[in-house]
């Protein structure tokens, strides 16, 4: 068990059955009553965050998340095929646990899984990922009307922004936290 006074970003708490991943705590104590706590949760199910007041004292079963590295194979309907890099076992999983990750996802890329009593229940992506330019508009030297970037879209389906002077087929660095074009490989 954990109260909310200990509460920090990462920890992973079960409330009705249902997994919420800490993204913030802030312990506060007015001049007037009792103090409390503000978390911000992520509720691991369906990705929502929420805000909570809570007491200090109050008290939630803390939940035990492995991580493993696996690999991503393919994906088929709407299931993605993942394979543990120790055991060789492999694993589908619903479209919904892989969510905006989808996009930039490729064969063969390395993923941390977060599994909770055998089910993975998210997934994370390297923070910077390289994918191939497939379709972009050649860009016009001299042209900044635009703030001097344009779409570009990727190997993976994904658009993104990216500057002027990138091409199709050009190999880009994608930052997979904001979806920001992030240099030329």
């Amino acid at each position: 068990m954990i109260t909310a006074r200990q509460f920090k970003n990462g920890f992973v708490i079960e409330i009705e059955k249902e997994l919420f991943l800490v993204v913030g705590a802030q312990h506060i104590k007015p001049g007037k009553g009792g103090a409390f706590v503000r978390a911000k949760l992520k509720n691991l199910k369906t990705g929502a965050i929420a805000e909570r007041t809570l007491r200090p004292e109050d008290s939630f079963p803390q939940a035990f998340i492995e991580q493993k590295t696996m690999q991503y194979l393919y994906k088929d309907q709407s299931l993605y095929h993942l394979m543990d890099q120790a055991t060789y076992e492999q694993v589908a999983i619903e479209e919904d646990k892989i969510g905006e990750n989808a996009k930039f996802l490729k064969d063969g890329m390395e993923i941390t899984a977060y599994i909770h009593k055998n089910k993975i229940v998210d997934i994370a992506l390297p923070p910077f990922v390289e994918l191939k330019v497939s379709y972009t508009e050649p860009g016009i030297k001299g042209d900044t009307a635009r703030g001097g970037s344009k779409p570009a879209t990727l190997e993976t389906g994904a658009i993104v922004k990216v500057p002027l002077f990138i091409n199709t087929n050009d190999i880009i660095k994608i930052d997979t936290r904001t979806g920001e074009y992030g240099g030329r490989v």
